[in-house]
């Protein structure tokens, strides 16, 4: 599968990684530093590169959204034209200090992008999960036992593309329903991350479902 990244922070770089070790093509772009995106590349091995949005995007058969909310409009631009692309998403709609989602409840950022790119199909995936536990669950994606990861898409073959990165990176996926249904998940995440980030235990956190 070929695979942009929008965004190569920590989201978008490890899991652009994750995706180029596990066999995929894959082309980071949309950082502050072209070095950054260059020593990715080299550091995700022979399958990545660097390049533009317009770039990631042009051949991608998937597109990772990995950006802070104040930044959507502008990678959206530079992307291109994303119609018919499968957008996968794990930007959370945060204000500007990281404090607490500016759309919820009534809509949910994915549904919000929805919106901007209706041409294209977008899933909600990745944003429930700290990027510190992402290159420990793919060192341990062979267990028979894996941490959960939710994902909500309008579009079955869209959802089935991400349900497959998914469980290229380690995780068992958790089809939660159509988009709207990101209502639910993103203020999950915020769960997550206080957990992760505010607990005793550090960010190294996952998450999983089990039926009795």
């Amino acid at each position: 599968m070929r695979i942009g990244i929008l965004g190569s922070g920590l989201m978008g770089g490890k899991l652009g990684t994750i995706f180029a070790r596990a066999g995929h093509e894959v082309v980071f772009s949309y950082s502050h530093s072209t070095q950054k995106l260059n020593k990715l590349a080299r550091d995700a091995g022979k399958k990545a590169r660097a390049g533009t949005p317009a770039e990631a995007t042009q051949d991608a058969d998937a597109l990772l959204l990995a950006v802070h909310w104040s930044r959507i409009d502008d990678v959206l631009k530079q992307a291109g034209d994303l119609s018919g692309k499968v957008i996968v998403s794990c930007s959370l709609p945060m204000n500007a200090d990281d404090t607490d989602l500016v759309v919820a409840h009534t809509s949910s950022g994915a549904e919000e992008l929805a919106k901007k790119v209706p041409k294209a199909r977008v899933v909600s995936a990745f944003g429930t999960v700290p990027s510190e536990v992402l290159f420990d669950v793919f060192e341990g994606r062979r267990k028979s036992t894996k941490p959960s990861l939710v994902y909500c898409g309008d579009d079955p073959k869209s959802k089935k593309t991400a349900a497959e990165l998914i469980r290229d990176v380690g995780f068992d996926p958790v089809d939660a329903g159509p988009l709207r249904i990101a209502r639910y998940t993103e203020p999950f995440a915020l769960l997550i991350a206080q957990l992760a980030y505010e607990g005793d235990d550090g960010p190294e956190l996952a998450y999983r479902f089990e039926r009795w």
